[in-house]
């Protein structure tokens, strides 16, 4: 009888061992913007991932935070970024007066937000997601991750083979040892024409937004007055048209995101380590409090209301941070990458994973440490801004990249990051999927399973993802065979493929050199003329493929206004469009297959 009661012991203390230990592929620490999109596109890559969040909401600062009007990336409405747009615009399809056209900002009460990016979780299989989870003890395990969660008052051991940190303070690379930089970097670190001859550590301020309804002329929700309040320190509103900024930013159903320069509160980055933390948001919340004080009492907006969370002052749960430390990666992220892409030691855009055109953010209390950015033009984001350095198999997101300081002010914005924590997601979903670590990432795999979901690779703006070329002009602009135009719209840059315009021989003739070995011998052989024929390409095709020209003539012009869709007539003597060339090239000798390694550089 002994023997079978110390028997039942063990078995039920293996019972108790393994309920305590979950096994998932990839983990996801931080419901942000990005750690969402991160989380839901590793289940749909085929990988067990868990997502824990020390918060009640999904969404970070685009929900939990209140930043709840999105302007950026409209013309890049890629995967998951666009699911959510549709489900808003659906969502408040009937509301009078919202605009539903489909490059419109995006505007929604952040409750609703947040409830709709949880719906789409909940739809998601191998998604496991945990709100209002704490987490200690996250450590090394051989080449994955432990990390303990409390949930029910029981400790719980999570193992991964990848970890995602996708907190807005980088809280999880922190525990792991990562190196980080912080403020603002000099021209000598990052080589940026626009970076400041010395660095500094000053960092953008913080913000707590608020959500205010308007009740009606006749009442009167003045708050009570907050404590050290001092209508001085919101000074920046004299003279601004506070009409217009309450215009710029309506919400559905009567009310308003307040976030404007009055909200900012300035930080250090000591004030925004853990330890001191909690003592800084509370100070920044009681000047948020002042503000709106300041807007019932002095602007006269006193039937405002504070709205939409079950806070103690019905402020966000978190602050809007736009700066903290940025990850020491193997390659930093600049603003030259941005403006200079093609003319860069590195060949980074043939990386791109992921795509922003958000103006950069300057948001400092003191003018002298803003920048005059030029018209800033749409950018891709390279694979070696999401992988640290000392931390194998931590793929990072948020404001912690592998960026500079002045790269930071555009990747930093909500709509950028929910749009790259999809291809978070995919770089982690490689590594567990093929077992393997961020020492052997493969740039092209990981761009075509954003692909394959929907996504961007390359910020070009006027082939939209409808268009049945779509993912051969993605493609091929990313092997650079064909190099984007840049376009000025005022203080943007738009990057255009111009898909009509012909392609000259001497821009095309080092691409294909690099790619295949036998194009130096065709180039001498055929001797095109300045501008790249339809004739030279079906040659060059015939001689790569080693397909008889002859036959591939016939195929081609059988073919080219039914099979391919072409709109043009098929003549062998007129040059080439660069539409024509991507969608053929792309089909028949497919450049994107040649690997690259992660600055870009052929693998031969």
């Amino acid at each position: 009888m002994l023997k079978k009661l110390l028997l039942l012991c063990i078995i039920l203390q293996c019972s108790v061992c393994f309920a305590e230990t979950i096994k998932t592929d990839v983990l996801v620490i931080g419901g942000s913007a990005s750690g969402t999109a991160a989380a839901i596109q590793c289940a749909r890559s085929n990988v067990k991932t868990m997502l824990i969040e020390t918060g009640p909401w999904l969404g970070g600062s685009m929900t939990a935070g209140g930043i709840c009007v999105l302007p950026a990336n409209r013309n890049f409405q890629s995967g998951i970024w666009a699911e959510f747009r549709r489900h808003i615009t659906t969502f408040y399809k009937k509301t009078p007066g919202y605009d539903t056209t489909l490059n419109a900002i995006l505007r929604y009460e952040p409750y609703t937000g947040a409830a709709i990016l949880k719906k789409i979780a909940d739809t998601v299989k191998n998604l496991t997601y945990k709100l209002n989870t704490p987490y200690t003890n996250l450590k090394k395990d051989g080449t994955g991750w432990e990390v303990t969660i409390t949930e029910k008052n029981e400790p719980i051991t999570i193992k991964a083979r990848v970890l995602i940190d996708a907190t807005e303070l980088a809280d999880a690379a922190t525990a792991v040892g990562v190196k980080f930089d912080a403020g603002t970097d000099s021209r000598a670190q990052t080589g940026e024409a626009l970076a400041p001859a010395n660095a500094t550590s000053e960092i953008q301020d913080i913000s707590f937004a608020a959500i205010v309804k308007d009740n009606g002329r006749a009442a009167d929700r003045t708050i009570k007055k907050p404590d050290g309040y001092n209508a001085a320190a919101y000074s920046c509103l004299k003279g601004a048209d506070v009409k217009k900024l309450l215009a710029d930013s309506k919400l559905p159903n009567d009310k308003y995101l307040i976030n404007w320069c009055a909200n900012q509160y300035t930080v250090s980055v000591e004030q925004l380590t853990p330890e001191n933390r909690a003592q800084t948001f509370k100070k920044a919340r009681l000047h948020t409090l002042g503000l709106i004080y300041y807007l019932q009492t002095v602007l006269g907006y006193k039937s405002f209301s504070l709205e939409e969370y079950p806070t103690p002052d019905k402020l966000p749960y978190i602050p809007l941070i736009r700066e903290y430390q940025r990850a020491n990666g193997i390659l930093k992220f600049t603003v030259d990458d941005i403006y200079q892409p093609y003319s860069r030691p590195n060949k980074l855009y043939r990386t791109y994973i992921t795509v922003g055109d958000a103006l950069p953010v300057q948001a400092y209390s003191d003018d002298k440490n803003k920048v005059k950015y030029p018209p800033f033009p749409a950018y891709g984001i390279p694979l070696t801004a999401f992988v640290a350095r000392d931390a194998e198999n931590l793929v990072i997101t948020e404001k912690a990249l592998s960026v500079s300081h002045l790269a930071n002010a555009t990747t930093a914005d909500p709509a950028v990051q929910i749009t790259l924590g999809q291809s978070a997601g995919a770089t982690a979903a490689f590594l567990a999927f093929y077992k393997t670590t961020t020492k052997n990432l493969h740039v092209r795999i990981i761009q075509g399973e954003v692909l394959d979901h929907r996504g961007y690779i390359f910020p070009i703006s006027d082939i939209p993802f409808s268009d049945p070329y779509f993912r051969a002009v993605q493609q091929i602009c990313a092997t650079g065979l064909l190099q984007a135009e840049f376009k000025p719209e005022g203080d943007r840059v738009a990057v255009i493929f111009q898909p009509d315009s012909t392609i000259n021989t001497a821009d095309i003739k080092p691409l294909l050199n690099e790619y295949y070995t036998r194009a130096f011998i065709w180039f001498n052989q055929n001797k095109p003329g300045e501008k790249f024929t339809v004739g030279n390409l079906m040659s060059f095709i015939s001689d790569v493929t080693l397909t008889d020209p002859e036959t591939l003539k016939k195929i081609m012009q059988k073919n080219w206004q039914t099979t391919y869709k072409f709109k043009t007539t098929f003549d062998m003597n007129r040059p080439v469009t660069r539409y024509e060339f991507a969608a053929l090239a792309n089909k028949f000798i497919n450049p994107f297959a040649r690997r690259v390694d992660l600055t870009g550089r052929v693998i031969n």
